[in-house]
């Protein structure tokens, strides 16, 4: 694992990663019409039909403050862990002409598929602010905590990448699998309900999912100190540190099981 850290500090391994993000960019949009627009469309226009539905039908975001940005960060948030999850699990096995002609760093490859879906979030919080702007959230000093959750994001989303990528090259059933889970997890995460309204039965369970603490922290820092977080729910920072230790948990046997197997995936592909 130290070994791998190193590598990633290397002048050619960096410049390999960002070459395979402005390659992906490039063959993600090519041939569309509206290129990049499309990738601020899916959230902007998922998050149209759930704002109506939750603020005229089912009226969960009365209680929200500022529930328009509140809603669309969790939008946004989750089209990143999708997105980077999706294209970490496929790393690997979408480049494997590349494995086996070339001998490249493989991880390079997982790394540079979450810098690309980071690159979009990045510009996907830009629309965030705008909506903020205009809904009168006010911007506080707190924000400047709220690159420390995002990292914990991508540093996540980067160790699932690692674990997925190495099971789907052995078992194809991984990405319906994940499908599903993802699904479920759509619902369980507060993302379109504040964690308020969860039953006091669930709301600790619910708390442990480090992408409950991730979001709930950065809509606390971000939009309003109103938001839930899980801090808060466990009355200590114990709330904050568990899922965070699952987040390291996940990294350092991703990494693991990645550098376990990653000298035969050209053979296995």
């Amino acid at each position: 694992m130290i070994k791998a850290i190193k590598g990633f500090f290397k002048p050619s391994n960096r410049s390999l990663i960002r070459e395979l993000v402005a390659t992906d960019f490039k063959l993600r949009y090519q041939g569309s019409v509206l290129g990049y627009m499309w990738s601020l469309l899916r959230p902007l226009l998922l998050f149209g039909v759930l704002y109506v539905v939750f603020t005229h039908v089912i009226r969960v975001g009365d209680k929200v403050p500022h529930y328009p940005a509140y809603l669309l960060l969790g939008l946004v948030l989750w089209t990143f862990f999708v997105e980077a999850t999706n294209s970490g699990m496929n790393a690997i096995t979408g480049r494997g002409d590349l494995v086996r002609k070339v001998s490249i760093p493989k991880y390079t490859l997982v790394v540079s598929s979450t810098m690309s879906a980071f690159v979009n979030l990045c510009f996907n919080l830009v629309v965030v602010v705008i909506f903020m702007i205009i809904g009168h959230v006010p911007f506080r000093i707190n924000i400047l905590i709220a690159p420390i959750y995002f990292a914990e994001l991508v540093v996540f989303c980067m160790g699932l990448g690692f674990l997925l990528s190495t099971l789907y090259v052995k078992f194809k059933d991984i990405s319906h699998i994940w499908d599903v889970i993802l699904q479920a997890m759509f619902y369980i995460v507060p993302l379109i309900y504040s964690l308020a309204i969860v039953p006091k039965r669930f709301i600790k369970w619910d708390s442990l999912n480090p992408l409950t603490q991730i979001f709930q922290d950065i809509r606390s820092v971000i939009i309003t100190p109103q938001a839930l977080t899980t801090k808060q729910v466990f009355h200590s920072q114990w709330g904050r540190i568990l899922p965070m230790l699952f987040v390291l948990i996940v990294v350092v046997f991703g990494i693991w099981l990645f550098r376990r197997n990653s000298k035969t995936f050209a053979e296995e592909l």
